[in-house]
């Protein structure tokens, strides 16, 4: 039962909380052990926070979910996890979650509640509107890198919230395509909203996307109106293109997306972009050599 629970949790989604982390690598403390186990506490807050919502999810999707080739086989749709214990858990989890956050510090707090209520607003209702619900998923990304700054109080940049913004947003509609790619004639049936969305809309929603993500991480790599980034920052871009490319060609090409967090987790090339990526960072930051 206790596996079960924790699959229902979905650990391997956990990942999208190391958004949580990049104000306290771009701010220029990583190696600062009070800023950085103040971040790592943080991290903890949103995980806790993310696995509660995923419980709340699934129980309420739990007849469609039940339709879903995949998604039937998680715990709550497959009955391996009863739903008054699944209920039970995502309340303790909430509870827990939001304490240390608010503990921690009081803005970070309030970033993590809206978090959570957001998120089950976004489950409840606001994921049947089209586009509202894109941009609620969108929305989730943008406060954990906002919560990540908070949480050790610094600045972040005007242009890496843009960016952060407009990168989730383009994963979330690529997302959205795959699905109705996927599911074809039933994807109404599945998600109403699904049935509202067509493959030219979003194709073009995502060339959009694209251009919006690599402006936005540019203007915020090479300083424009800010003086945080480090003089050897715009050497990132290219990785940052590259992993972008990547990710469409993974999409349009391979068929996958309809996981981001697989193609991650899958996806050696885009991984060695990430991990290029993250070292140009620290020597444009750091002046690493």
């Amino acid at each position: 039962m206790l596996y079960q629970l924790l699959r229902a949790t979905r650990p391997q989604q956990w990942i999208k909380n190391l958004f949580v982390l990049p104000a306290l690598v771009f701010s220029g403390h990583a190696f600062e052990s009070d800023y950085t186990l103040r971040a790592l506490a943080g991290l903890v807050c949103f995980c806790a926070l993310s696995g509660a919502v995923y419980l709340c999810n699934d129980i309420l999707d739990l007849s469609q979910d039940r339709l879903h080739p995949e998604k039937s086989r998680r715990p709550i749709a497959a009955g391996l996890v009863p739903v008054p214990i699944a209920a039970l858990v995502a309340l303790i989890l909430f509870a827990a979650a939001l304490a240390g956050a608010f503990w921690l510090r009081l803005p970070f707090g309030m970033v993590a509640l809206a978090y959570a209520l957001l998120n089950l607003a976004y489950s409840w209702r606001l994921k049947h509107l089209v586009l509202i619900d894109v941009l609620i998923v969108a929305a989730g990304f943008l406060l954990r890198a906002l919560g990540g700054a908070l949480v050790i109080a610094v600045g972040i940049s005007t242009w890496f919230i843009l960016c952060t913004f407009t990168l989730a947003l383009f994963l979330a509609v690529v997302k959205r395509r795959q699905e109705l790619v996927a599911l074809a004639q039933g994807a109404g049936q599945h998600r109403a909203t699904l049935g509202l969305y067509s493959l030219p809309f979003l194709d073009q929603v995502i060339a959009v996307l694209t251009s919006s993500a690599l402006i936005c991480y540019a203007l915020y790599a090479t300083g424009v109106g800010e003086s945080q980034t480090g003089a050897h920052m715009q050497l990132t871009i290219p990785f940052v293109l590259y992993g972008i490319l990547r990710y469409l060609y993974v999409v349009y090409q391979l068929g996958g997306g309809a996981n981001p967090t697989a193609v991650v987790w899958r996806d050696r090339p885009l991984q060695i972009a990430v991990v290029l990526w993250a070292l140009a960072c620290a020597a444009g930051i750091y002046g690493i050599p």
